[in-house]
């Protein structure tokens, strides 16, 4: 069984609430990259999403393109990441998701993409600009090697739409709570807390939200109509800016929710 999958039924067993931080894979060098994995497990992140830089992302807000730029200057690469989480999985056990966009992929070559994925131990995969229409280029190859492919769903996605989503793959989907790109917001749209009841009422997987998220007051909130939250890049910056007492504050925000229903 998948990691993300295991850890989505103890959510559910035990009525926990997830969270799951986004750091930028070579911001600061890649030698900081196991380093920040194993801070974030030690203060009790639920998974983390670990993003590769790339030249031309769609989804990315100025602080994520910012650290994307700093790890490509640093020489950063997909096969470069893969191997420095094959270096890092032996002694962490929450489950690790690569985010990136489908060129890098392509580039690398995308059966050899996810075997190596596999191999160094990558539980899954969010790829921003691949529709749920051309899935068909990833997600058999992903199932052949049990790499669970994480979809999204946005606020102005159909319920159909969002049903149809909701039916694939084992791990949980990401439900947008923006429309626009990443970034910290000082408060959401009022019509999130119904985005999220609805997603809720038509899943059968575990709900996260994520974009914007970016204080332990928006972490709580959030929980009240979700299963867990993505905080992106919040932890980015205070990763930057060495603040890891503020990192761990955000994450405990999401443990004291773990037995509120």
């Amino acid at each position: 069984m998948n990691r993300i999958e295991k850890v989505m039924r103890r959510i559910k067993e035990n009525n926990e609430k997830a969270f799951i931080p986004y750091i930028m894979a070579g911001d600061e060098g890649l030698d900081a990259l196991p380093k920040q994995i194993t801070f974030l497990e030690k203060a009790g992140a639920t998974a983390i999403e670990i993003g590769i830089p790339f030249s031309d992302p769609v989804a990315d807000g100025p602080v994520i393109q910012a650290a994307g730029i700093r790890a490509l200057q640093e020489g950063t690469t997909l096969k470069a990441v893969i191997q420095t989480m094959a270096g890092v999985r032996p002694i962490v056990h929450v489950p690790l998701i690569i985010m990136t966009y489908m060129n890098p992929i392509i580039a690398y070559g995308i059966e050899k993409f996810i075997e190596d994925s596999y191999h160094a131990g990558v539980d899954g995969l969010i790829l921003p600009d691949l529709p749920v229409e051309e899935e068909g280029l990833v997600a058999p190859l992903a199932e052949k090697y049990g790499v669970e492919i994480i979809r999204l769903v946005t606020l102005t996605s159909p319920l159909e739409r969002i049903k149809e989503i909701s039916s694939k793959g084992k791990g949980f989907i990401y439900a947008v709570t923006v429309k626009g790109i990443t970034g910290a917001r000082n408060r959401f749209d009022k019509q999130v807390g119904e985005h999220l009841q609805r997603v809720k009422s038509v899943s059968s997987l575990p709900v996260f939200a994520g974009f914007g998220i970016s204080t332990p007051l928006h972490v709580k909130e959030m929980n009240r109509y979700c299963d867990g939250v993505i905080v992106g890049s919040k932890i980015v910056e205070l990763f930057r800016e060495k603040e890891l007492s503020a990192i761990e504050e955000l994450i405990k925000a999401a443990n004291i929710m773990r037995t509120i229903k």
